[in-house]
């Protein structure tokens, strides 16, 4: 029965990863609120009234009416987003995820400036278009569409990576995605079928009705929770 489900949703089943869910009172509470973790990062968010975000938004409701989904917590349609390149947030001071050249206690509001005055110089790249390619218990696995587009969002990534001066592990292996919700606790093995056809089904859907999804352009952000990603600095894409 195992090999019914995909690797995704079994790293959210309580059976094939009994660990609990690591944001859990960092990020949000039991409850499903979000708690203050603030930090910054580069995201596009959806076009809104776009054909994509309102079928996007449709997909999420899919979510919301599994019998299971007060066990997710969910952010706001407002804050949808593709992480672009990840920033800095409270809970991480470390290397390889802090710049090598500023202390780690430096706080955020002056990581937030030193970051903005660094970008005044940033030369934006190129367009790109994604498709989304998985549905997970948690939202969107998205990509570029085309190898060119690959090739650009990789190259927006390098870029930013040169100028905040940091990598994470992951740099090269990232996948992009859109975030619908974060676990508060794993799913029980016998919801897991009823999870992998909602998956499954919304996965068809999206590819059939919006074959691309409309991103608004890259925008450096800043955040106190995950309720919502302000735009500071908007990078409109070189023609």
């Amino acid at each position: 029965m195992t090999s019914a489900f995909s690797p995704s949703l079994l790293t959210y089943s309580t059976v094939h990863n009994p660990a609990p869910p690591s944001h859990v009172g960092t990020r949000y509470d039991a409850s499903g609120t979000f708690l203050r973790e603030p930090g910054n990062t580069v995201v596009c968010h959806l076009v809104e009234a776009a054909p994509s975000q309102q079928a996007i938004i449709e997909a999420r409701q899919s979510f919301l009416a599994m019998p299971e989904a007060s066990q997710f917590a969910f952010t706001p349609i407002s804050s949808l987003h593709m992480t672009l390149f990840q920033g800095i947030i409270e809970y991480r001071r470390s290397r390889p995820y802090w710049p090598a050249d500023v202390a780690l206690n430096t706080g955020i509001e002056r990581m937030n400036e030193i970051f903005l005055d660094r970008l005044q110089s940033f030369e934006p790249l190129g367009p790109f278009d994604i498709e989304v390619t998985e549905v997970t218990p948690v939202g969107l696995t998205v990509d570029g569409i085309t190898p060119a587009d690959r090739r650009i969002m990789k190259e927006w990534r390098d870029a930013f990576a040169r100028v905040f001066g940091y990598r994470h592990p992951d740099h090269d292996t990232y996948a992009f995605h859109i975030t619908f919700c974060y676990p508060i606790a794993r799913l029980p093995e016998a919801a897991l079928p009823a999870w992998q056809v909602m998956l499954d089904g919304t996965l068809a859907t999206l590819r059939e009705t919006v074959p691309v999804i409309e991103l608004k352009p890259p925008a450096f952000c800043t955040f106190n929770d995950m309720n919502r990603f302000e735009e500071r600095l908007v990078f409109a894409p070189a023609a």
